[in-house]
């Protein structure tokens, strides 16, 4: 009985310290995304204090609650207007979007990444390699080309980019399986097939389109870019990550025991097929939403999961909101470095995640090469 009992208690001990890691980890986040927000803002040709940055934040926030409530809120509290009209329009108008889309889109990718690592239990997976990204570019394109989905006004890109993206995930996870199972080998090769397809199909479009600057935007989405940004651009990434997000963090669980084998997961109640259905169609949604407003921003989503694990293990429940925070944070230091190092030349943000993801890949491929030869 007193082993029982002491193992217990090095259980519950165990699981209080993993709690308490991960409490501390989310509060190192949220004080780090606060501080790469403000650098993100003030850093770039025109250098603009910090003080300013929040200010003009804080007094145009008040300004549009004013407005939308009729309280007088602006004038409960005073914010002294001591920016310049040039400060505040680089500010409120160029930067802030920016930097704001960059951690949406950071965020949606990395639990994207987490849960197809999950789903088809693949270290390897990730919406870049397995041609998701080109996918949702090409429904993408096609909307710009053709005028698909019209009806929808200024969701079309995005109708267009979910579309393709899901048609892809069917795709490359049919080509993947064998006698009903996944072959991890498969998959990749599937998926590396089938982004050249499409990829193939996109540059297709995009020659035979009669629009002149369709290769321009088409460039754009395949190198991956965050400029141009305006905050009526960021309403729906914003709805369809939290969406998408409360979605997983429920099926986190259901995630922990898909790790484990179909088998198991079966056995504790989880219908698999039913299961994967529905959160590929999550992960569609999400993927398809970030690549209409960014283009096509590779290897996110197969970083980020791995650094997490090493942080918190594999349990779903904190991977999931420390990948959100993590790959939020990334991307927008990643947008950082593309928009300031390299002064006056601007790199798209995907060149700097691919001169990052591509030694990344290859090492993690090395690794799980070797684990199987061992």
């Amino acid at each position: 009985m007193s082993t029982v009992s002491s193992n217990a208690t090095t259980i519950l001990s165990q699981s209080r310290t993993e709690q308490q890691r991960f409490w501390l980890l989310l509060i190192g986040l949220i004080s780090l995304l606060f501080i790469s927000v403000t650098l993100g803002v003030t850093l770039g040709p025109v250098e603009i204090p910090a003080s300013a940055v929040w200010r003009i934040a804080a007094f145009e926030t008040l300004r549009r609650i004013a407005e939308v409530t009729t309280l007088p809120v602006d004038t409960w509290i005073r914010i002294e207007e001591d920016w310049t009209t040039a400060q505040f329009n680089i500010v409120w108008l160029i930067r802030f979007p920016r930097v704001l889309l960059g951690l949406f889109v950071g965020a949606g990718l990395a639990i994207v990444g987490v849960t197809m690592q999950a789903l088809v239990r693949n270290p390897l997976a990730d919406p870049y390699i397995l041609g998701i990204s080109s996918g949702a570019s090409v429904g993408a394109v096609s909307v710009l080309a053709f005028g698909a989905f019209a009806f929808a006004g200024v969701y079309a890109l995005s109708i267009g980019a979910f579309l393709g993206a899901l048609l892809t995930f069917f795709i490359v996870f049919l080509l993947a399986q064998q006698n009903g199972r996944i072959l991890p080998a498969r998959l990749v090769l599937s998926g590396v097939a089938v982004a050249y397809f499409f990829s193939g199909l996109t540059s297709f479009i995009t020659l035979t389109s009669e629009q002149r600057e369709l290769a321009r935007a088409v460039l754009a989405w395949l190198l991956g870019s965050l400029a141009g940004t305006s905050w009526a651009e960021l309403t729906l990434p914003v709805a369809v990550l939290v969406c998408g997000c409360l979605i997983l963090l429920v099926q986190a669980r259901s995630l922990n025991s898909l790790i484990v084998g179909d088998e198991t997961a079966a056995t504790l109640g989880v219908n698999t097929t039913r299961f994967r259905r529905r959160l590929f169609l999550t992960v569609s949604l999400i993927t398809g939403t970030m690549v209409a407003v960014s283009g096509a921003i590779g290897f996110v989503g197969l970083m980020i999961p791995h650094m997490v694990r090493l942080l918190m293990g594999t349990d779903h429940r904190r991977v999931i909101p420390i990948s959100l925070f993590v790959g939020g944070i990334f991307l927008i230091w990643v947008d950082i470095i593309a928009r300031t190092a390299f002064d006056p030349v601007e790199l798209p943000v995907g060149v700097i995640t691919s001169l990052l993801g591509g030694p990344f890949f290859l090492w993690l491929l090395n690794q799980q090469l070797t684990n199987r030869g061992g």
